[in-house]
């Protein structure tokens, strides 16, 4: 890991520069820096953005995970497990799930700014966010099917909880792509804008979250999904927990006084 002085704020370098992480006031920037390889994933990098989600300081509320150069990132770089045995795919597996988990259920809500390439393990870094923002030239694949291989790094899982299992079926038997406009209601993203533009509208987003109570966002990323995958008396009894840890907050306290005491605005459609 190295440390470099920017000129708006501090850019933290990982795994050969390959990972950057820089702060924006209250956000997290997190950029993939392969461009020469798409953006291809390799265990460097997977390693780092555990460690990168894994210590995100004190002072950031919410993150962004984006890559630099035309993709997003075109999956795994399959020149790692061309020779490996089985034990030693587990392992590799395993050390994906643990990345990827450490970003769906970290520290802080992710917002994924996604454009070009959201393919195979790239599209599964993808699911572990919490929000994503693909703009017009992105496009979603998962060809592990074509190359006699499956997902490993907890697409099975995540997927199909965005998409449906059927879809994800029909990706992987037969190499089917979805770009952003008709991808965006079925699932894998919440947004969908112009190209060159998801990342400004990724930040503004996080930069949103980042002002929410921060009570409220440990339980949108860490209960209700667990909530969503529970039996309904389950699903009851810890949303009654989590309201009233949530509401007993003091933030939440000032922030409700503020609306009753119309220091607060109301809701309008935007």
């Amino acid at each position: 890991m190295q440390t470099h002085a920017g000129t708006a704020a501090q850019s933290i370098s990982y795994a050969e520069g390959e990972v950057l992480c820089e702060m924006r006031g209250a956000v997290a920037i997190v950029t993939l820096n392969r461009p020469s390889k798409r953006n291809a994933l390799n265990t460097r990098i997977v390693l780092a953005l555990e460690e990168v989600f894994s210590d995100l300081p004190g002072t950031v509320k919410a993150a962004v995970i984006h890559g630099v150069g035309d993709h997003f990132s075109a999956g795994l770089d399959l020149s790692e497990v061309t020779e490996q045995d089985v034990a030693e795919g587990i392992q590799h597996s395993r050390m994906w799930h643990r990345a990827f988990e450490r970003v769906q259920f970290g520290k802080v809500p992710v917002v994924a700014a996604l454009h070009g390439a959201v393919v195979g393990g790239g599209l599964e870094l993808a699911a572990s966010t919490h929000i994503r923002v693909a703009d017009a030239s992105t496009f979603y694949a998962l060809p592990e099917g074509q190359r006699g291989i499956f997902v490993g790094g907890g697409g099975s899982v995540r997927i199909p909880r965005l998409v449906g299992v059927a879809r994800m079926m029909d990706m992987m038997l037969t190499g089917r792509t979805y770009g952003a406009a008709e991808a965006m209601p079925l699932g894998f993203s919440q947004y969908v804008v112009d190209a060159g533009k998801a990342f400004d509208k990724a930040l503004e987003l996080a930069t949103k979250i980042a002002g929410n109570a921060p009570m409220t966002n440990f339980g949108l990323i860490h209960a209700l999904p667990r909530i969503a995958e529970s039996d309904m008396s389950a699903g009851f009894a810890m949303e009654a927990l989590i309201s009233s840890v949530s509401q007993a907050d003091p933030e939440a306290k000032r922030r409700l006084h503020d609306f009753l005491g119309k220091r607060a605005g109301k809701v309008v459609h935007q």
